[in-house]
């Protein structure tokens, strides 16, 4: 009995089904998704052992076969993708950083200390305008209504932390 005796059996509807199905198990390592390339490489190369192989042992030898070589092949697209030329389009090597004048977040200490009025009420989140700017601000927990005077007493990055701002004549 001769072990490669199924390579004999191979036709063009199984070789088609052989290798589009190996083209999409390594569509798979590439292009994010839900897996249906995936899925869909390993149905057609069941279907493809199946129409090819005329025993079990023929099967499975084949199976083997095929896993052998896809995971030769991912080993050295992988190596590539990562050492090799491939890796050159696949991975930005550019950064933005500080010292090249990009920022994450706005620089939003500019406000400390500003007033301005709040344009719906804060219970503790809502809106406010200070300087002409219309900000999601927060306070430390009261409740502030619409309309009323408030000033930035803190900002912790993009957050602006205000209060409300009391008459004069209100604490005589």
């Amino acid at each position: 009995m001769d072990i490669f005796s199924f390579v004999q059996n191979i036709e063009l509807l199984e070789g088609t089904l052989l290798v589009l199905g190996f083209l999409l198990l390594l569509a798979e390592v590439f292009i994010p998704g839900f897996g249906v390339a995936g899925i869909t490489g390993i149905i057609l190369f069941i279907i493809g052992i199946l129409l090819t192989a005329t025993t079990v042992f023929e099967a499975l030898i084949m199976f083997l076969l095929l896993l052998l070589l896809l995971t030769i092949v991912l080993i050295f697209v992988i190596r590539s993708a990562t050492r090799g030329r491939l890796s050159k389009k696949l991975i930005l090597n550019d950064g933005l950083s500080n010292e090249d004048g990009f920022t994450a977040v706005e620089d939003m200490q500019v406000f400390l200390g500003k007033e301005g009025k709040a344009v719906t009420t804060l219970r503790p989140a809502g809106i406010g305008l200070i300087d002409g700017v219309r900000l999601d601000i927060v306070t430390k927990g009261n409740f502030i209504e619409e309309g009323s005077n408030i000033k930035v007493i803190e900002v912790e990055g993009r957050r602006i932390i205000v209060d409300i701002i009391k008459d004069l004549k209100e604490e005589n």
